[in-house]
């Protein structure tokens, strides 16, 4: 099943900062906008406008100013209103408080296009009245139209330089902001998160067998960190938790020993019955679980003191030791040696076990006829047998804690997962399949690399 996961944090930064840096233009702008920085919402060109469509000629030629509903509705607005108006031939028509400054300067500025008077940053100066020139052409002909007093612009001007602002403004700078945060925010993210792809290295490190490990928080955020405190937290629970478990299990296995001795010594003092061979077989099976718990709990702590180990030599021991148990139950028990003796670095008592427990398990599930075949090649040990053999689809899951293949057969389910365990406490692994005679075959192999196995000689 694939697991869900979130959204890229570099692609989230990037869409939020463009929302935000978005919001900020734009309210910015629209501010600035209303305020009137960026455009006139009042103008001496809206009340020279209105005047220019009023202006024409009576009769005998004289400049007349019209009652047009522009300049209606600029009067109406406008109390003060205020012009003057000359052609190219002196005439001239004024209306309104015309101040005194602007009054002949139409008569000694002839002909200029246009000009602003008044307007001046100079403190001293501002209180001074402002006006606005421009040359313009009127159906009466060429006209000078000289005014201060300021128009309103109509909501379609309005509307079309906010338009204008937003595409000639606002536009560029978003356009501008866009490509620094697709540049920026990559290596942001990548130097925020450096710590983060150094604790997933380390989290690559953490499993059953390599406990105590801790997440480093050097070089992460704050947020971050806090995030790895807890982590490293849950592991120091988690690896207490273990060693409770582990100390329990050895404390177990230690005070089954003594009775299992016991049962075992009793039983030895009973006639020869073929239930006698049974609870043999049974008690056998107890004392060897019992001391593969207890060589799983100490190869936990004492892997630096594994020592040379002769496979050869704990392959005769084991057969030898388990020969009383395989004879009476039906099959013939052999060693066969392939190649050299080559020692290996190991815990002999534990690997012993396992073995043992291999040739148990044939012992078990064998059909009670044939001949259980021990193998011994450098790094290899090998139990074959003749019975019906392990399906493929189980050859894995017979190692799981627990798991037969037959619920009601005998034994625990446990001893090939503590095989298992011990094959991997040393380096090594185990394997099921197939012997050439169709029954089971389980490999320990405790070698760095695979060998063939020569033709086979009997010991």
């Amino acid at each position: 099943m694939t697991e869900a996961t979130g959204r890229s944090l570099k692609w989230q930064l990037i869409r939020r900062l463009l929302v935000l840096q978005s919001l900020i233009l734009f309210l910015v702008l629209g501010i600035m906008f209303f305020r009137g920085d960026l455009f006139a919402f009042r103008s001496m060109d809206r009340t020279i406008e209105a005047l220019r469509h009023a202006i024409h000629r009576d009769a005998a030629g004289a400049l007349q100013v019209g009652d047009t509903p522009d300049l209606m509705a600029l009067r109406s607005t406008e109390p003060a209103l205020w012009f003057i108006i000359r052609d190219t031939q002196g005439a001239e028509i004024s209306e309104g408080p015309v101040p005194a400054i602007f009054k002949r300067i139409s008569e000694v500025l002839p002909g200029i296009g246009q000009a602003r008077f008044g307007s001046t940053a100079d403190g001293p100066a501002m209180d001074r009245p402002e006006a606005r020139m421009r040359t313009v052409y009127t159906a009466a002909g060429e006209m000078q139209i000289l005014t201060g007093t300021e128009g309103r612009t109509p909501a379609a001007l309005v509307a079309l330089g906010l338009l204008l602002v937003f595409l000639k403004i606002g536009m560029p700078i978003m356009a501008v902001i866009v490509v620094g945060i697709l540049l920026a925010t990559p290596f942001v993210v990548r130097g925020a998160v450096a710590g983060i792809a150094r604790a997933e290295e380390q989290a690559a490190l953490i499993d059953i067998g390599q406990r105590g490990v801790r997440l480093e928080t050097a070089g992460t955020p704050p947020e971050i960190a806090s995030l790895i405190r807890a982590m490293n937290e849950a592991l120091s629970r988690l690896d207490d938790g273990y060693e409770r478990h582990q100390r329990f299990l050895a404390d177990a296995a230690h005070e089954l020993r003594t009775p299992i001795a016991i049962l075992g010594i009793r039983i030895a003092a009973l006639p020869p019955t073929h239930e006698r061979l049974q609870l043999v077989a049974d008690v056998a099976r107890l004392t060897t679980l019992t001391e593969q718990l207890l060589d799983i709990e100490r190869l936990g702590r004492d892997i630096a003191e594994f020592k040379s180990v002769s496979l050869l030599d704990l392959g005769k021991r084991v057969v030898s030791d388990m020969a009383p148990l395989a004879f009476p139950a039906g099959y013939e028990l052999d060693l066969i040696h392939h190649g050299s003796d080559h020692p290996i670095q190991g815990d002999e008592a534990a690997l012993g076990r396992a073995l043992a427990s291999l040739i148990q398990n044939a012992i078990d599930h064998g059909g009670g006829r044939g001949t259980i075949n021990v193998h011994i090649a450098p790094g290899i040990m090998e139990v074959c047998d003749d019975g019906p053999g392990i399906p493929p689809a189980e050859r894995d899951r017979i190692f799981e804690p627990f798991y037969r293949l037959k619920p009601r057969s005998r034994g625990t389910g446990l001893g090939l997962h503590l095989v298992r365990q011990i094959a991997e406490l040393h380096g090594g692994s185990v394997k099921a399949g197939a012997s050439r005679s169709g029954g089971a075959r389980l490999t320990i192999n405790l070698a760095s690399a695979g060998r063939a196995i020569s033709p086979a000689k009997p010991v």
